[in-house]
């Protein structure tokens, strides 16, 4: 499973070409197995991820504290600047 936030951005858009590259067969339309219930939703984890990414650099660009950003995520104030806040988190 992947761990930090470029791998799972890195997952997410190549599930999302699967996705795109998918031609159902005429059967497929009202059954949906078990796995690609389960691809359709790390996909949408994965596009919050990216929401919520792009939310706290905004939220930094705006000199919001960490500990603040944590509590917003649910998180301490450090866990979230080590898992948003990239190589130059301040």
């Amino acid at each position: 499973m992947p761990g930090s936030l470029d791998e799972m951005m890195a997952r997410a858009e190549s599930l999302a070409d699967r996705f795109e590259a998918h031609e159902p067969e005429p059967g497929d339309r009202d059954t949906v197995s078990p796995v690609t219930q389960l691809r359709l939703a790390v996909l949408k984890r994965a596009e919050a991820e990216r929401e919520i990414a792009e939310a706290v650099a905004i939220a930094r660009r705006s000199d919001t504290p960490w500990k603040v950003i944590g509590a917003a995520v649910g998180t301490s104030g450090e866990t979230a600047r080590r898992r948003y806040g990239g190589k130059h988190a301040s």
